[in-house]
């Protein structure tokens, strides 16, 4: 992302992919997906998260329910993200995520669009929107690391 990005391109971003998400579909066969749903309290906020894993690797992600315009871009992104990663690549993206939503310091050359939720804190009532779909991915793959 450049550092160039002002805030009129980062709502596009937001906006692009809360209208149109490349990832928000239920999987064919999701007995074949690790998977976990879920809400938030204080939002629209109900998700399902999908994970095709082989050999400690994300092959495939994506994501349905209902979900508000930051859940929605941000579970988006995140997807695009993971795809292709193994575990340890996706989680080093996942905690870079979280520490830039905690506005500690992070791996910005990592996070390509996710970069747009940099300034989430802010809003202290966005911060379980634009973490619930990241949320649910960490618990996959610490779910699969310890069922093994």
């Amino acid at each position: 992302m450049p550092i160039s990005l002002n805030p009129q391109m980062m709502r596009q971003i937001i906006m692009d992919h809360y209208e149109n998400p490349q990832y928000k579909k239920t999987p064919e066969d999701v007995s074949k997906y690790e998977q976990l749903h879920m809400f938030s309290d204080n939002c629209i906020d109900d998700i399902i998260v999908y994970a095709l894993v082989k050999d400690n690797k994300i092959v495939e992600c994506c994501w349905s329910g209902v979900a508000c315009t930051i859940s929605t871009a941000s579970t988006d992104i995140m997807c695009s993200l993971v795809i292709g990663k193994d575990f340890d690549e996706a989680k080093y993206i996942i905690d870079q995520y979280n520490h830039m939503i905690k506005e500690e310091s992070y791996d910005e050359s990592v996070l390509d669009e996710a970069i747009v939720f940099m300034n989430t804190s802010k809003q202290a009532a966005r911060i379980k929107c634009a973490t619930i779909g990241w949320d649910a991915l960490e618990e996959i793959i610490h779910n699969h690391h310890h069922e093994k």
